[in-house]
């Protein structure tokens, strides 16, 4: 490299300083309109050339595209918060209705079926006492009882769970007809779940995605709950 070749080397302003130049002087352009309508850029992937000027307005469509689909995005997942919290509240003043736990029982299968779109789904109690409620949706069994070993890891953690049930947790569950399930959620019922769990079965994998929120299913865990504590008698 010669001298004046280091020279000038030296005299060569940066990417990064000519960038920080034009942030610090935005009327740049306003000082040098020649050059910006002069300036051409290469526009992929046509590979023709447009001014500096139509690049921004292309830059600008494509970020009001990028923030339009993102407000419909939200606008849909608040539509379907504001639907299942109306879900929810329904049930709730069902419950509310009921003076028997085995009616709120009755009320949650129902509702379930009806407005949660289940396809299958069961409530496994822990009580001393079985009681017939629903025939095929409530289970009874002790806690250390052996043909709940496929969930001991789920009621050790005690939290909602969403994604696969293993074949095993299928046939104890729903029998033959669990094998049509694809994806489920399982939501502890009380304290550490020591009342026991309810289990909502689809036939669409990505239903009850392991990714998803679970809050609301911890909502109706909790509702569930205290639906299902009180109000025993001895019509139940």
């Amino acid at each position: 490299m010669t001298q004046q070749q280091q020279v000038d080397a030296t005299q060569t302003p940066s990417e990064a300083e000519i960038a920080e130049y034009l942030t610090q002087h935005p009327d740049f352009f306003e000082r040098h309109t020649s050059l910006l309508i002069r300036m051409r850029l290469p526009h992929a992937p046509s590979g023709t050339t447009i001014s500096l000027v139509e690049r921004q307005i292309a830059l600008l469509r494509q970020q009001n595209d990028k923030l339009q689909r993102n407000l419909r995005d939200l606008v849909a997942v608040a539509r379907q918060n504001d639907l299942i919290v109306e879900k929810i509240h329904r049930l709730a003043i069902g419950f509310l209705q009921e003076s028997s736990r085995r009616a709120r029982i009755e009320q949650l299968e129902t509702s379930l079926r009806e407005d949660f779109g289940a396809h299958r789904a069961v409530i496994v109690l822990f009580d001393e006492v079985a009681e017939v409620a629903v025939r095929g949706f409530v289970r009874f069994a002790g806690r250390d009882d052996q043909a709940l070993a496929p969930f001991s890891s789920f009621l050790k953690a005690a939290k909602t769970r969403c994604g696969l049930l293993r074949d095993r947790q299928k046939q104890y569950l729903f029998g033959a007809e669990g094998t049509s399930l694809a994806s489920a959620a399982m939501v502890p019922l009380g304290e550490r779940g020591e009342r026991g769990f309810l289990v909502i079965g689809n036939r669409d994998k990505d239903h009850f995605n392991p990714s998803g929120r679970t809050d609301f299913l911890e909502r109706l865990g909790d509702l569930v709950t205290t639906a299902i504590a009180g109000g025993r008698s001895s019509s139940d």
